[in-house]
């Protein structure tokens, strides 16, 4: 299944630029003044290396991989998983748990193959919830933490874009008898703040906050499969079972 496109995110970042670029353009700048090859190496470069800095390998590569999902987000839907918990029970009530063993393949989520397959296999609900909450609570965790390198790069970015307009105002100041080259020093100083005050606030923090609300959400959705099939294990009535799971759609 496809994931959806998130037009929100497409807007929102266009937007921010745009206003960014009215701006220099209503002022009467030129917008290629903004357009400076050295600040970005600066900024970016010096960002990217503070963050591979503080962070393991495996957490920087799915967090660059996470970037994703703010444009095309994971499936989210509670109703959906509410109907397949549902279809689940009465299956199950009619046929007895190994009537759910086909439906195991057909689950393209890891997490969801395993807690069906255990539910066949008849384990006891508290061993049940006890391994799913065990392999939630690892998966929010790893995921959480990969989003936090964006958070990260939000922080250090307008300090590297600070550190960019010193080295530029160190050009000028070696330059005084060369007015030719005083105008570049200048422009890499005050771009270089722009682009890491700007990258931070219109795109490094943005991106980690919308990451984590992904993640929350897909954490919410186990919580329910987990729930769901407790309740199957359990053998609780499908309108019960229907009735418990509600709370997750508000």
């Amino acid at each position: 299944m496809p994931r959806r496109l998130d037009i929100i995110s497409l807007i929102g970042l266009g937007l921010g630029l745009a206003a960014i670029i009215l701006g220099q353009a209503l002022e009467g700048g030129h917008v290629g003044s903004l357009l400076q090859i050295t600040a970005f190496v600066i900024v970016i470069g010096g960002t990217l290396g503070a963050v591979m800095l503080q962070s393991p390998l495996k957490v920087f590569l799915d967090g660059l991989a996470m970037s994703r999902w703010v444009f095309q987000p994971p499936p989210a839907q509670a109703d959906e998983v509410l109907r397949r918990i549902l279809d689940w029970s009465h299956q199950a009530r009619r046929g007895g748990l190994l009537a759910l063993e086909p439906k195991i393949e057909e689950q393209g989520d890891l997490f969801q193959r395993r807690g069906l397959q255990m539910l066949v296999d008849g384990a006891e609900p508290e061993v049940l919830r006890e391994t799913l909450e065990l392999e939630l609570s690892a998966f929010e965790h790893h995921h959480l933490e990969a989003a936090k390198i964006w958070q990260a790069a939000g922080g250090y970015a307008p300090t590297i874009g600070i550190l960019g307009a010193v080295m530029g105002l160190i050009h000028v100041m070696e330059n005084l008898t060369d007015p030719s080259k005083l105008g570049a020093g200048i422009a890499v100083a005050f771009v270089a703040t722009i682009y890491g005050v700007g990258s931070a606030n219109l795109i490094f923090l943005p991106m980690a906050n919308k990451l984590k609300a992904l993640v929350n959400g897909q954490v919410k959705l186990k919580e329910m499969y987990i729930e769901g099939l407790v309740a199957i294990a359990n053998g609780e009535n499908p309108r019960m079972i229907e009735a418990k799971l509600q709370g997750y759609l508000l």
